[in-house]
């Protein structure tokens, strides 16, 4: 079973974005800032990241920098959501897709399943 963590401060959105992932079919763990994906992250070794920008402690750029900068999670694909709409992406050119809030939760799910890696056990 493919492992999706997501990185979200708002309760609503992180706890429905699990619920359809859950019905998918996914293992979904859940963050609410970056400090706690980071420690989720190296625990659960998710095939996915789903990461918000805007969040209070370590934000989604900071959680970038510190992931890239860990050989385990380096190479973790992630998707961002960000209600950052006017914000440069060009910081997050290296992330695997990029969704404003609100997205289209067809949409997403087709993110995750091309872009969650690792074969099934």
């Amino acid at each position: 079973m493919k492992r999706v963590l997501i990185i979200e401060d708002d309760v609503a959105i992180r706890e429905s974005i699990a619920e359809v992932l859950e019905l998918e079919g996914y293992s979904v763990s859940e963050a609410g800032d970056g400090r706690e994906g980071l420690r989720k992250a190296s625990e659960a070794a998710p095939n996915l990241i789903i990461l918000d920008l805007m969040m209070p402690g370590m934000n989604g750029w900071q959680f970038r920098e510190a992931q890239k900068a860990d050989p385990e999670l380096a190479g973790v694909p992630v998707v961002v959501l960000s209600a950052v709409a006017t914000e440069p992406w060009s910081d997050m050119e290296d992330v695997s897709a990029r969704f404003p809030k609100p997205f289209n939760v067809g949409a997403l799910l087709a993110a995750v399943g091309r872009y969650a890696t690792a074969a099934e056990p």
